[in-house]
């Protein structure tokens, strides 16, 4: 008998965005519901707001052009901070100062995949930023999040302070949007079948039941 193929996932997602920190801990619940079923799970960039300048914006400017005011915001965050308490989340919107382009830390979590610590950058960075409001346009926020999960720290410093894996990562997340990706986080199983939103963990779980026994029944014939 063949070993079972493992199951593709890839999550389209953006670190500053609430709902896609809610989809990872969905996601992770969904796969804790499978056990049985091998996947292999790799996240991939997407940027929400592509127009924030490299070094950043302040919140309250980034708040009043995309929401209109920080007041209007917090009305529309008192939503997000429940859904995200309810999964066991702190989101903490009024923590946050600056505004980040995260172009860097989809770079880190890029390198952190070289050594199999991709959520965890991933996590390090969502946690930082909806917990602690901190500054991911501080290089020096950025290398201690990259050392937290086993990356060098000086290593991490000085590619950073470079232009490597920037075309790369902004290629990525162009290929997201041509495939028609819009709204995040957008979870595409086997490279074919896509679904969007932070999804309730059942209803992936049995997507993911579902999309592996197809392709290993082709995979089969």
């Amino acid at each position: 008998m063949s070993a079972i193929k493992p199951l593709k996932i890839d999550v389209v997602s953006d670190v500053v965005c609430p709902w896609c920190y809610i989809g990872k801990r969905r996601i992770e619940q969904a796969l804790a519901l499978v056990p049985d079923v091998p996947v292999e799970l790799n996240y991939r960039p997407f940027f929400l707001n592509p127009w924030v300048p490299r070094e950043g914006i302040a919140r309250d400017e980034y708040l009043t052009k995309k929401f209109g005011s920080p007041e209007r915001y917090k009305e529309i965050a008192a939503r997000v901070v429940d859904a995200a308490a309810q999964e066991g989340l702190a989101y903490h919107p009024d923590r946050v100062q600056r505004q980040p382009n995260t172009i860097d830390c989809h770079r880190l979590i890029h390198w952190a995949e070289a050594i199999g610590q991709g959520p965890a950058m991933k996590q390090r960075l969502m946690e930082l930023y909806f917990c602690d409001g901190g500054d991911l346009t501080d290089i020096d926020v950025l290398v201690q999040a990259a050392a937290d999960i086993g990356l060098d720290a000086g290593d991490v410093r000085t590619r950073l302070a470079g232009d490597e894996d920037v075309a790369l990562i902004s290629g990525q997340a162009e290929e997201a949007a041509e495939k028609g990706i819009s709204g995040v986080p957008t979870f595409v199983f086997a490279q074919t079948y896509a679904v969007s939103g932070a999804q309730d963990p059942a209803q992936l779980a049995k997507a993911i039941r579902h999309i592996s026994a197809e392709i290993n029944a082709e995979a089969a014939e």
